[in-house]
């Protein structure tokens, strides 16, 4: 192998190398704008509710009979949840069931 085909072996390795980076990069940027596009805000996609123009939840109140925007926590926990109260246990599994009355 002479050094005109070394040279060209090097020029043809590193534009491999520097294309696939490339691609590595732009993959990785699409994924992670998937992931920010599908989590609306924040908000977890698992959970799937309507938000706000701050992000955060639509849910209806069982506790308090009313509509509330809020955020709520990658376990399926409102803001407003209150450990202990039956209402607000249920409204969390609602949640994470994806059965929440939302508006």
């Amino acid at each position: 192998m002479d050094d005109s085909d070394r040279t060209d072996q090097d020029r043809f390795e590193r534009f491999v190398r520097t294309t696939f980076r490339r691609a590595g990069k732009r993959y990785a940027e699409a994924r992670r704008a998937y992931h920010e596009g599908r989590e609306g805000h924040g908000l977890p996609a698992r959970f799937d509710l309507p938000t706000d123009d701050e992000g955060r939840a639509r849910l209806v109140c069982r506790r308090h009979a009313e509509r509330r925007a809020v955020r709520v926590g990658g376990d399926g926990r409102p803001d407003c949840f209150d450990a202990g109260h039956p209402d607000c246990e249920g409204c969390a599994e609602d949640v994470r069931e994806g059965v929440v009355e939302t508006w």
